[in-house]
């Protein structure tokens, strides 16, 4: 077993070779273009979020990738600060929200170990990334500190069993007889990718209060979204445009990639 530190440096070169959402850009500073992708692949987002109910309150992203959600809450008027483990995001995020005519508040920071003191923050945002961490319970240990009495979480990590997670098991583990969850440590993004049932996503939120989890189809469980380098060969187009989507969502909804959490600090 590799220790947590060579993962997190491996999490942190991979996010550094390529932002969340890098192919999605039509040029280096088209984030226009991400975010149209983001939103149009990811409806519920906004929902989830609730930007316009941030007005006036202190915010934490804390994974800001390239910053479109970040900005989001800037519009909405919230005093927001984003964190992020890698300085390629956090380069990008500051670009996209000074084009935009922001001064944002973006740090370089571990979030197992925020740099913020206790009871701070209003509201606490992190959007699929605090499964890449190694010790995603100490992730949620920190929001719960940082966050004020009341204060509300909302956290997306990756839900087990999923579409996703399938489909990458049939690639890389029916033949190598891996786990299903073995796969997508190895496989779905950066090194180490961790997934959560419902019932380990309440373990995982041990300590908050107003507990509540939706299920929702990430865009590779519908395999919507642009495909990497890696799935670029002629069997992988033809998947790609003979997907059954309509089956898919009308059988499969209970087997999203994307579990969405929302809780609350004890008063």
């Amino acid at each position: 077993m590799q220790s947590s530190t060579v993962i997190k440096e491996a999490v942190r070169d991979f996010w550094n070779a390529e932002p969340c959402g890098t192919r999605y850009l039509g040029g280096p500073q088209d984030f226009g273009a991400h975010a149209r992708a983001r939103y149009e692949l990811e409806p519920f987002i906004f929902d989830f979020a609730g930007f316009p109910s941030a007005r006036g309150l202190k915010v934490l992203e804390i994974g800001v990738g390239m910053g479109a959600d970040y900005l989001e809450w800037l519009k909405a008027g919230a005093h927001a600060t984003g964190v992020d483990l890698s300085a390629a995001s956090i380069q990008r995020a500051r670009q996209r929200c000074e084009a935009a005519g922001f001064n944002p508040d973006l740090r370089i920071a571990d979030a197992e170990q925020l740099p913020f003191p206790d009871n701070h923050f209003d509201l606490v945002y992190s959007y699929g990334v605090m499964h890449h961490s190694p010790n995603t319970q100490q992730c949620v240990r920190e929001v719960l500190r940082v966050l004020r009495p009341g204060g509300r979480a909302k956290i997306m990590v990756y839900h087990h069993p999923s579409l996703t997670g399938a489909m990458l098991w049939l690639r890389y583990g029916l033949l190598g007889r891996k786990a299903l969850r073995q796969c997508v440590f190895e496989h779905l993004e950066s090194p180490g990718t961790k997934t959560y049932t419902q019932d380990e996503a309440r373990q995982l939120m041990a300590g908050f209060d107003e507990l509540e989890l939706r299920v929702e189809f990430s865009p590779g469980d519908l395999l919507r979204h642009q495909p990497s380098a890696r799935f670029q060969s002629t069997p992988y187009r033809l998947l790609w445009k003979l997907f059954p989507r309509f089956l898919v969502r009308r059988f499969g909804w209970r087997y999203g990639l994307f579990l969405l959490i929302s809780a609350t600090k004890p008063s």
